[in-house]
């Protein structure tokens, strides 16, 4: 038995992952099973500040008597299941979506999609040039915060639930157009400064791709001067109100590059407004 934040007792449930027995509080999914035994499970929709979207499809896994392969990171675990995650028919089934995602939209952004790509020996070519099914258009850049490339979009929708009902309720974005011609826009396909956007960047924070990616960012990539290798992460507290927001700064060549929030952070979640994710260049202003 265990207990929420609250103070709730929740029962712990008892099941098998590979035929090894596992056991998680009542309310887990299996993705958080998974992880829990070790298991390393590919996911790109899932975020954990978010409800699970059943987007993407690379977390699919056998239960025992389904049908179909289920989504690991919405599907929630059962007494008694019977979970298998490294069958031909899944590992088969991530390489098929690997190779069509990577075949219609640019992933060199995508963290370890590369290792996925190489560990179930996707061949994205197979389905045409890299991209090819993308309009191939310019990134929108509109303002001095953050860019939109959406030739790196994979419609996972994580954006739109971070700036609708799920954490801002701003509403800026949303989906337009159906099938091929589907693409995440905001109203009337209008500037972004000419929008609803309250500029919190909170889409960023979700973006599993770099769809969504900070002007710094951006232009450093661009220059060929991005290097994570080469940078610090400090978290300290906002110092724009007394709500007490954690901020982790990202620090290269002793410069801030941008600033992210803790997901697990009680007050934030991960989350933060336009001061806290983008009002940082007075620390180093030096002029």
């Amino acid at each position: 038995m265990t207990v929420t934040p609250l103070g709730i007792p929740r029962r712990l449930l008892e099941f098998t992952i590979d035929g090894e027995p596992v056991r998680v509080p009542e309310g887990s999914t299996i993705l958080d099973a998974c992880r829990a035994a070790g298991k390393d499970i590919p996911t790109l929709c899932e975020g954990d500040t978010l409800r699970p979207k059943n987007a993407c499809r690379v977390c699919v896994v056998e239960v025992e008597g389904s049908r179909t392969l289920v989504p690991a990171c919405s599907r929630r675990a059962e007494p008694g299941m019977e979970v298998r995650t490294d069958t031909e028919r899944a590992r088969h089934s991530r390489k098929i979506v690997l190779e069509l995602l990577a075949s219609s939209v640019d992933l060199s952004t995508t963290p370890k999609v590369a290792e996925w790509i190489k560990e179930y020996e996707a061949k994205p070519d197979r389905f045409g040039p890299s991209g090819a099914a993308r309009l191939n258009e310019e990134p929108k850049v509109d303002n001095e915060l953050y860019v939109r490339d959406y030739d790196k979009c994979i419609l996972c929708y994580k954006c739109v639930d971070a700036c609708g009902d799920q954490w801002q309720n701003t509403f800026a974005i949303s989906v337009a157009g159906r099938g091929f011609d589907a693409r995440i826009a905001v109203e009337h396909e209008a500037p972004l400064t000419d929008s609803a956007c309250v500029y919190c960047g909170n889409c960023i924070e979700v973006c599993p791709t770099g769809a969504l990616s900070f002007r710094s960012e951006f232009d450093m990539r661009a220059a060929g001067t991005w290097d994570e290798s080469r940078q610090s992460e400090t978290t300290t507290v906002c110092a724009y109100c007394g709500v007490g927001c954690n901020l982790t700064l990202h620090v290269q060549d002793n410069e801030i590059v941008k600033v992210t929030s803790p997901h697990d952070n009680p007050v934030t979640h991960g989350n933060l407004c336009i001061k806290g994710r983008f009002g940082y260049q007075h620390v180093q202003n030096r002029g």
